[in-house]
């Protein structure tokens, strides 16, 4: 019998807190349903642990917002982010696991003593994978149009764009491939970096550079956000030389992506587990946390690359090793 016709690990409510939180104590509860996240139920699950998954919004995560990822493993086309997405939460639904909405900072947090509550659900362990968020700019007009022509997701709302100008703002793998993927639907496409070269992987530049409908506007700093009801213009400004003398450049749009990193998903974790300056949660080599029982894996996390490819193996690690520690406390 497999672990997902095992009653210890057979689904209860699915889809919505209900039966399920009334139930008795989950073994594990992973909070998101990113790469890092599905990977962790699915392995929690086929080693036999009764689990859940909290997210609050769509699985897949940040995932789900690529246009497409060309560099997982066993995909030799590429895949779009929402498919790769789709495909993990379906395997995790035949191991068996739970999945629940809710925001874990909405109520009581307790991650310390023998059982952690995250949004009203009781566990034996808990998985942090709640990944991170766009950074932003801090532009003026840029919260005021957000929305309304600024935006942190080509995939989302390149539609909304067709045959009109953008910029993308950033230098890194996700400006330079949003900048590709919006060239199909926009007439013009200008990508800002504030250096003279990119960060991103050469291929990638390559490839933009070679559109006929992409500018690029190196060594210029977006200084704000012009537009009333929506985005009208971006001005830009030399970044060599400082602020003094240094020219400027208005460039008529209809919106503006950008792509400047990301900040993690951890504000309800302060004071509650270890964090490094940045708010990322320190972990050891088996994502194990400060507190005994509470793991974290993929983009939350301290760690140098982030990719899909590697929250994956962080879930996978974060399971096994609560799957051990699990067993060594039931051993007494």
């Amino acid at each position: 019998m497999s672990p997902a016709d095992s009653p210890r690990n057979a689904e209860v409510g699915r889809d919505g807190p209900g039966a399920a939180a009334a139930t008795a104590v989950w073994d594990l509860l992973v909070v998101g349903a990113g790469p890092a996240g599905l990977a962790a139920t699915i392995y929690a699950a086929r080693a036999g642990l009764r689990t859940s998954v909290l997210e609050r919004g769509v699985p897949g995560g940040q995932m789900a917002t690529a246009d497409w990822v060309e560099n997982y493993p066993g995909f030799p086309e590429g895949v779009a982010g929402v498919e790769l997405g789709l495909k993990m939460e379906e395997q995790a639904r035949r191991f068996g696991v739970t999945f629940l909405t809710a925001d874990a900072g909405a109520t009581g947090l307790q991650l310390a003593g023998s059982d952690k509550t995250v949004a009203g659900q009781r566990a034996r362990a808990v998985v942090v994978a709640t990944g991170s968020r766009p950074r932003r700019l801090g532009l003026p007009g840029e919260d005021r149009l957000a929305g309304r022509g600024v935006s942190y997701c080509a995939t989302c709302d390149g539609a909304f764009f067709r045959g009109k100008r953008v910029a993308v703002i950033g230098g890194g793998d996700s400006a330079v491939t949003e900048a590709a993927f919006l060239a199909k639907l926009a007439a013009k496409v200008f990508v800002v970096h504030r250096r003279d070269g990119f960060r991103a992987a050469p291929t990638l530049v390559e490839r933009v550079r070679a559109l006929g409908n992409v500018e690029l506007r190196l060594g210029r700093v977006p200084v704000s956000i012009e537009g009333s009801g929506g985005v009208e213009a971006l001005v830009l400004r030399e970044a060599a030389g400082g602020e003094a003398g240094a020219r400027e450049e208005r460039l008529e749009l209809d919106g503006v992506f950008i792509y400047v990193g990301t900040d993690p998903e951890t504000g309800f974790l302060k004071g509650k587990v270890d964090l490094d300056r940045a708010g990322y949660v320190i972990t050891d080599e088996e994502m194990r946390t400060s507190v005994p029982r509470v793991y974290a894996a993929g983009d939350v996390r301290v760690k140098g690359l982030r990719q899909v490819v590697t929250a994956v193996a962080d879930g996978a690690v974060a399971a096994m090793t609560a799957e051990k520690d699990l067993a060594a406390l039931a051993q007494g």
